[in-house]
């Protein structure tokens, strides 16, 4: 999009919000970089800049606008809806990997030499891997400054510098305030004294329906793992450091995020996943447009716009829990999962609600009695088997994973059908034109809508909702009047 000049002039002219993420604007005059949507008087066209990225305009000795906070705008929607190497890549950089385990690590993961990620990275974004993970820590390292009273040294550790000198650096290079000036700027900012809690917002492009998103989390959370309490969604996380325990809190213009972690090295990760699990940098405008030029299915856009696909914060977890919850309901799946997750789940301290443990890892239930399973003799068959297969790395579902090969992965294990594919491939993979044609709650809404009902008919049908089939499902399913479409009073 950054290179579409007369667009992106037109963008910031107009202060559109709908496009903070999608590209930044660099001011030659003043040496800044800011969001389209930035409320200062636009520059002159012949001052402004346009780059793919936040990292982009680092490197070009460009520092972030004190006024529209620029390395706060939602991320670019392009990653989420995309599985070639640029976006399985950025991916990874949003959820760690780089600061983890280096560039070495990053191209090990996603099967390409450091030279051909490097080159491609650039190519599109204008900035290596170190650099975009570079402003991945300033934004990380800000929020802790700004939310948080810890200490300076604990910050730069907590965000993943390497030391307090680098850290003081590049604060003062992205932000143009030492790292004191930018606490002090921050004033009455912090939204939490609660020790050990940090405190923040989640943008994310509007409109929001949280009405599906949260209903299905909520519906479907797994006892000690998952509640809804006092309107908010919370669960336990397991990071690469640590673990960790978010309540998320829809509102208006933002989602409310309190994160209490064990090691504060975790902040990024937990941020990036938590905002994948509810699909914040989603472009709604644009999904929701093409939705609508089908006539069946206008309607449903205009009465609730902007619904999102609620996914997960672990994709092994929900590979066995769409086991788990095969040919039965909801609350026979939550029971399922709960014995699980008692029997070999982690044990966790929440002194503010109800949750217990950590779902248990593939290697955790690697080695299970199958006997011990209250399921079918094939369904035990079928989850020992994808156990094991995530276990010994042999089936990989995070984050970088090819959907495709995937998807192919998943369809030669025994005891998984369409449904359950598709389903890993909406809601753990995250692909937006995942379809789910075999599902009965698409079907009586598809039948209901004057849409064809049978799988076949239904999947020539719903050719014009790509590449957004995924969000066309949440549409179809919302016409039911089950618990995953509502708030939880």
């Amino acid at each position: 999009m950054h290179t579409d000049t007369e667009h992106c002039v037109r963008a910031v002219q107009s202060k559109d919000a709908r496009f903070d993420g999608w590209f930044f604007t660099a001011v030659v005059t003043t040496g800044i970089y800011c969001r389209p949507s930035c409320p200062v008087v636009p520059p002159k066209p012949e001052n402004m800049r346009f780059h793919p990225s936040a990292a982009s305009c680092q490197q070009a000795g460009f520092r972030a606008c004190k006024r529209c906070r620029p390395d706060t705008s939602p991320g670019s929607p392009e990653w989420n809806h995309r599985a070639d190497l640029v976006a399985r890549a950025m991916r990874l950089i949003a959820d760690g990997v780089v600061d983890r385990e280096g560039v070495p690590g990053l191209a090990t993961r996603l099967g390409y030499s450091t030279r051909q990620i490097e080159r491609q990275l650039r190519a599109e974004l204008g900035a290596g891997p170190l650099a975009l993970a570079r402003a991945q820590r300033a934004q990380a390292a800000r929020v802790l400054i700004e939310t948080t009273e810890l200490p300076m040294a604990e910050i730069a550790f907590a965000a993943g510098f390497a030391s307090i000198r680098t850290f003081n650096d590049t604060v003062r290079e992205v932000f143009a305030l030492a790292p004191g000036e930018l606490r002090t700027r921050a004033g009455g900012r912090r939204l939490d004294t609660t020790p050990g809690v940090l405190s923040l917002r989640l943008p994310f492009r509007t409109p929001l329906n949280p009405d599906n998103l949260f209903g299905h989390l909520a519906a479907t959370a797994v006892p000690g793992v998952e509640e809804w309490q006092g309107g908010a969604y919370r669960r336990t996380l397991r990071l690469p450091y640590g673990h960790g325990v978010v309540a998320l809190t829809p509102a208006p213009d933002h989602i409310g995020c309190r994160l209490a972690l064990t090691d504060q090295r975790d902040l990024t990760v937990a941020i990036s996943r938590c905002r994948r699990m509810l699909d914040l940098d989603a472009d709604p405008v644009a999904i929701d447009e093409q939705l609508r030029a089908d006539a069946l299915l206008a309607p449903l856009v205009d009465k609730a716009p902007g619904r999102r696909v609620p996914r997960t914060v672990d994709e092994a977890e929900f590979a066995v829990r769409a086991v788990l919850g095969q040919q039965v309901s909801t609350a026979a799946a939550r029971t399922h999962a709960a014995r699980l997750v008692a029997a070999h789940g982690e044990p966790v301290d929440d002194p503010d609600g109800g949750l217990t443990h950590l779902f248990p890892s593939p290697e955790a239930l690697a080695g299970l009695d199958p006997e011990t399973l209250a399921l079918p003799r094939s369904r035990r068959t079928t989850l020992t088997t994808l156990v094991r297969q995530l276990a010994d790395g042999d089936l990989h579902l995070g984050v970088e994973s090819d959907w495709r090969e995937a998807r192919e992965r998943l369809t030669a294990l025994p005891g998984f059908g369409p449904w359950t594919v598709e389903a890993i491939a909406m809601r753990a993979l995250g692909d937006p034109d995942a379809f789910l044609p075999t599902d009965l709650g698409v079907r009586r809404a598809a039948a209901a809508l004057g849409l064809p009902s049978t799988p076949a008919a239904l999947t020539a049908r719903a050719a014009d909702w790509r590449p957004w089939r995924a969000y066309a499902v949440q549409y179809l399913w919302a016409t039911d009047d089950h618990p995953i479409n509502h708030l939880p009073a």
